[in-house]
């Protein structure tokens, strides 16, 4: 792939110097040089020979269809064309296919104010995307939906929170709790920022609580990145802080091998769209299927669990089978049944 991709790099490279009518007529040693100096930064001709770019000529006749001759006279390459340019060349169905897939997927995020800068560049993208189905003759349809979140809150402080990170400084903002309802001043030090169903949550170095504390974006108001240098703690490892986590919970309590048993058809899902990376599979009965779970005990944990109803049972940790069970005499108690 690499290979190919340098190829087509070269392509339009050796195009820009056969159009270039302030130095027309390139050598193939000129063209060498030009590929050198973009590709490498030095025209030393040390990556690129001369029969590379006699291939590349080649290919750029035989499969783009481009008029290149040579000038005896000039002793030269150009265009018999002049107008002809590589890039006017039109996209396959299977390019246009994948770039409208790409751009589908980044106007999901077109009102976040991070990605405001690049609504225009995204915007001709679609706007060539679909010119280039009309000239094909392609149906303009709308087939593929993504998900999306109902509340966008919070992203508008993702670009001073990013630059926060980088510059590894101290931000200021006000914090409502679910719990308390309460605001506070926080003072933290940025270090992740992290998007889980639809909602962008910080991960940070607390400087009150002196412990890396996660914050949801749209619970902020009033942020301030300040000049003070910032404390990142030396054990912080991005990679591998979610590593036993499940949703947006990750803890310093120990992970936990968990059991638990679901009937076949759950099983199936379960299986094709696993809780956590760590899950095994460990036994096949005739009427459930048993897995097993190395994560850390979250919330999220607990309600992914319950989502599957009496179709999954906890069968360890103890303290699991004891959560479920209070939880579900709570809720066969807010429908008026006993136990």
């Amino acid at each position: 792939m690499p290979h190919i991709k340098n190829a087509l790099i070269r392509y339009r490279i050796i195009d820009k110097c056969l159009r270039n009518n302030y130095k027309p007529y390139p050598t193939k040693q000129d063209l060498r040089h030009a590929c050198e100096e973009n590709l490498f930064g030095s025209p030393d001709g040390l990556h690129i020979c001369d029969s590379t770019i006699e291939k590349d000529l080649f290919a750029m006749r035989m499969e783009h269809d481009a008029p290149i001759r040579y000038s005896k006279k000039f002793k030269g390459y150009y265009y018999a064309d002049p107008n002809f340019s590589i890039n006017e060349i039109p996209l396959t169905r299977d390019e246009l296919d994948a770039i409208k897939f790409a751009a589908s997927t980044l106007s999901q995020f077109k009102d976040a104010e991070l990605f405001k800068e690049f609504e225009f560049s995204l915007g001709k993208i679609i706007d060539r995307i679909s010119a280039s189905d009309e000239q094909t003759g392609g149906v303009h349809e709308n087939i593929i939906q993504f998900e999306t979140g109902t509340v966008n809150t919070g992203s508008e402080f993702l670009k001073d929170l990013l630059d926060a990170i980088q510059a590894n400084v101290v931000v200021y903002f006000e914090y409502e709790s679910f719990l308390t309802q309460q605001r506070k001043r926080r003072m933290v030090t940025p270090l992740l920022l992290k998007e889980y169903r639809n909602r962008w949550y910080l991960i940070s170095y607390d400087h009150v609580k002196e412990a890396i504390i996660t914050y949801a974006l749209d619970r902020m108001d009033d942020v301030a990145v300040s000049n003070e240098n910032g404390h990142k703690p030396h054990d912080f490892d991005p990679d591998l802080f979610f590593k036993h986590a499940i949703g947006i919970t990750a803890n310093n309590a120990a992970p936990q091998k968990i059991i638990f048993k679901a009937e076949k058809i759950a099983a199936k899902y379960i299986d094709s769209q696993p809780f956590h990376n760590s899950q095994l599979k460990e036994k096949e009965g005739k009427k459930r299927v048993t897995f097993s779970l190395f994560v850390s005990v979250s919330e999220e944990l607990y309600r992914e669990i319950l989502s599957y109803g009496g179709a999954l049972e906890i069968i360890q940790p103890a303290f699991m089978r004891e959560e479920i069970q209070r939880r579900l005499k709570q809720m066969m108690g807010n429908y008026g049944l006993s136990v």
